[in-house]
């Protein structure tokens, strides 16, 4: 039991009457120690947990969303898994990537630009290296677990077809592909109504005091861009009286050949995988994937090389 004081209070009170018990100093001090104690219970009732490597990628949901639909799993099928979830975190990306670049040439940020294009570059030559994995897949490997894949078809990539259309590639039959149910359907149908990269493209150029024909600023944003004899004539221009853009310039065509790299591996790809056939989601297959083939992005970059 603690110890108490007896202190007669006639000291402090003028009626004199009565006493009353005070704490003492040892017990002033378990006091504190104890409330002390509660306090650091609290805190760590309410602190969250760590953060750490595995639960700031959210590894543990991450890793186990390889699921092989082949019973008993074909071993090939994780790769393939895994090979197209990674494909869709890097297109993730480089949307990501072309909204900044989208801001970049609005803003007529050239350095910006520029280092978000060297990285998109970059980005490609990861997805190219990534069709290297995938070959070591053998066609009768492909085939053990083709049949499970059902409707499923890369076709069916949203995140592709949105690259396509803020890369000004905007076709209405790849529509077809793409229930309005499918998750990012609205996200597609704003791009194909949206302005696309080139166009940015064309307020960088505006920037540097190019002219920029009425009916490009007037375009139908639902078509595809094309190439401009004007705005071709800006860019020469720019390449022969400032330097830094020609900088600009060429790491845009340097992604552009990237991607079209990319496509030229993929149909390889697929035809050395399930040639002729159909694709999984009734898509034509090889003649689709042929259509966009060397069909470049920025078209006025490639159509003047043979003036300068």
């Amino acid at each position: 039991m603690l110890s108490k004081v007896r202190v007669d209070d006639s000291a402090d009170s003028p009626s004199r009457t009565g006493s009353k018990e005070i704490p003492c100093a040892s017990q002033r001090s378990q006091n504190l120690v104890l409330s002390s104690r509660i306090q650091h219970l609290v805190s760590r009732i309410d602190m969250p947990p760590p953060l750490t490597y595995a639960n700031y990628l959210d590894l543990e949901k991450l890793l186990t969303l390889q699921k092989p639909r082949s019973s008993p799993a074909e071993h090939d099928e994780t790769l393939f898994i895994i090979i197209h979830q990674t494909y869709e975190l890097w297109f993730k990306q480089l949307l990501h990537e072309f909204e900044k670049i989208k801001r970049d040439f609005s803003a007529g940020d050239l350095f910006g630009a520029s280092h978000s294009f060297k990285r998109v570059r970059t980005i490609m030559k990861v997805l190219v290296a990534q069709v290297d994995i995938l070959e070591t897949m053998t066609p009768s490997s492909f085939s053990s677990f083709r049949d499970r894949l059902e409707t499923a078809s890369g076709f069916q990539s949203v995140q592709f077809r949105e690259i396509e259309f803020v890369l000004g590639y905007k076709r209405a039959s790849t529509l077809a592909y793409v229930k309005p149910d499918f998750p990012g359907y609205d996200r597609l149908q704003q791009l194909l109504n949206g302005r696309t990269v080139i166009d940015y493209f064309y307020d960088f150029l505006a920037t540097r005091d190019a002219k920029i024909p009425d009916e490009l600023k007037k375009r139908d944003l639902t078509q595809p861009n094309g190439p401009n004899e004007q705005i071709q004539e800006e860019i020469l221009r720019l390449y022969k009286n400032a330097p830094e853009c020609s900088i600009l310039f060429e790491l845009m065509t340097d992604f552009d050949e990237g991607l079209q790299e990319w496509r030229y591996r993929h149909i390889k790809l697929v035809e050395r995988t399930i040639g002729a056939k159909k694709g999984t989601g009734g898509s034509p297959g090889v003649p689709f994937l042929k259509e966009s083939l060397f069909r470049p992005v920025f078209h006025d970059l490639w159509a003047i090389r043979h003036q300068m």
